[in-house]
């Protein structure tokens, strides 16, 4: 997939940011911290785990739904991304 080699600088940072925020809701957990300042630090992580995840999804939608290099990638990259919805959903 050499378009998510082109964005992986990107991603990376992402993950990287995504790790940062988990850290920081466990600490929180180990401090006690209250329940709003808990929710907002889960809320922040969920919000960065969909971002990364509407990246990923956009990217192959663009590269292997609307214009795949050959004919055949666009069934087995419709396909893939409907097994991905459908757990993300779940």
């Amino acid at each position: 997939m050499a378009h998510t080699v082109r964005e992986k600088t990107k991603l990376l940072n992402r993950v990287k940011r995504i790790r940062g925020q988990v850290e920081a809701v466990e600490r929180a957990l180990a401090d006690d911290i209250g329940c709003g300042d808990m929710l907002q630090r889960l809320a922040a992580v969920r919000g960065a785990v969909n971002g990364l995840m509407a990246k990923v999804m956009e990217d192959h939608i663009r590269h292997h739904v609307a214009a795949p290099k050959q004919a055949s990638d666009r069934d087995a990259g419709s396909e893939e991304l409907i097994d991905v919805i459908n757990s993300y959903l779940r």
